[in-house]
């Protein structure tokens, strides 16, 4: 691996106080994390500093806290391309002694998002700044990325239909690869986030006599493992998929003599094609069902769907990496980065258009984890790669040529 001077690989716009600008910035985020699609004091700084920027169009309040910038260009053109940023934290309690450290009690910025939105704001500032593109530039800043369909919200709150965009693109930090390389596929990066709940129900009574129940919990056990066979023995080896029962509740732990009624099972299902997701999600339900029938029970499965797999799609994809390579080189730029198996709610953004989800290596303590920090060294280097990315492609899709030098 080659070293990177991230400095070097930047555009000049983002050095010096505006790179100081943008970690403030961050910091600030990380010091006051709000939790979910309730984000008040983000989204108004989020609007302020847009505002501030120069930026067109600033709407406030879609789909909840989402906040959405416009900014038109200077040259002849019609296209429109999106960038978008998460911008929550989680419930964790921060455990680091940085001097930047979360004043709210159980919560903190612990998968990045503070320097995804900050990140954002700098390519809003370029963009407003200099406007060197045709038609316009949409910055969604969205809520709710951790668990809560922040990005379904928005949609559903009409940001396409009230902000069309023919592309929409965006990145995650990533601790597993180190600072200034750059990884992404050119399909599948995050997998489908479902969860699956099923009751047995059977007949309860004293365990000395277990001839006169129907145990749902031996029913339960036969039903657990059977449910391995789905990804060993009826998904295509040559895709992947998890299937995982994560919590199993029956009777109560005082009542050692007393077989239960019934009991609860519940797990998560993580896919990377909608064939496959569609195949769980029967078969989760058909096995259950027909193995506690042939135990004497029955069981009931609600199978949530929560996040699609997020897709990219080819052409964007290799254009995006390409405008990286142009900062970082293309001996610093991982085109078939192996999928990950976590959900990433952006998802729902690449189901409506195309566009590209790409990792920006910043190393150090792993997401989700109460010592992870965002790097502030990466800030320069994303804010390009984002502004770059949407100056070149909005060229090209106003008729400007094909390449993303």
């Amino acid at each position: 691996m080659n070293s990177v001077n991230l400095d070097k690989y930047s555009d000049p716009f983002f050095l010096g106080e505006t790179k100081e600008e943008l970690r403030r910035i961050r910091q600030d985020f990380h010091v006051h994390p709000e939790i979910g699609l309730v984000t008040p004091r983000t989204s108004r700084i989020i609007a302020d500093l847009l505002k501030d920027y120069g930026v067109d169009e600033v709407h406030e309040g879609v789909g909840g806290d989402g906040v959405v910038g416009v900014i038109y260009g200077k040259l002849p053109g019609e296209a429109s391309v999106g960038l978008r940023a998460d911008i929550d934290a989680l419930p964790l309690k921060e455990l680091s002694n940085h001097d930047h450290v979360s004043q709210v009690e159980g919560a903190m910025h612990a998968c990045g998002h503070d320097g995804h939105a900050a990140a954002l704001l700098g390519a809003a500032k370029k963009l407003a700044s200099e406007r060197n593109f045709g038609g316009k530039v949409v910055l969604v800043f969205q809520p709710g990325e951790e668990g809560w369909s922040g990005a379904k919200h928005m949609m559903e709150d009409g940001l396409f239909e009230r902000f069309p965009m023919q592309e929409i693109y965006a990145f995650h930090n990533s601790s597993a690869i180190e600072p200034g390389r750059i990884a992404l596929n050119y399909g599948a990066m995050q997998a489908a986030a479902d969860a699956f709940t099923i009751v047995v129900k059977g007949k309860g009574g004293h365990a000395s006599r277990p001839n006169l129940n129907h145990d749902p919990v031996i029913a339960a056990a036969h039903i657990i493992l059977a449910l391995q066979t789905i990804v060993s023995r009826e998904v295509d080896p040559l895709e992947t998929a998890v299937v995982s029962c994560c919590s199993l509740q029956a009777g109560d732990p005082r009542a050692q003599s007393v077989c239960p009624d019934s009991c609860q099972i519940v797990g998560t299902a993580r896919t990377f094609s909608p064939e496959v997701r569609d195949l769980v999600e029967k078969r989760i339900g058909e096995i259950s069902a027909s193995i506690a029938v042939g135990l004497g029970c029955t069981a009931e499965t609600d199978y949530g769907r929560f996040y699609p797999p997020c897709i990219n799609t080819p052409e964007q994809a290799a254009f995006m990496a390409d405008v990286a390579a142009g900062f970082v080189g293309e001996e610093n730029v991982d085109r078939n980065y192996p999928r990950m198996a976590g959900g990433e709610d952006f998802a729902f953004m690449l189901e409506k258009v195309p566009g590209a989800y790409i990792r920006i290596g910043q190393g150090g303590a792993s997401a989700h984890n109460p010592y992870f920090d965002f790097n502030d060294e990466i800030l320069p280097l994303a804010a390009s790669v984002l502004a770059a990315t949407a100056e070149k492609r909005l060229q090209k899709l106003n008729g400007g040529g094909n390449s993303a030098e």
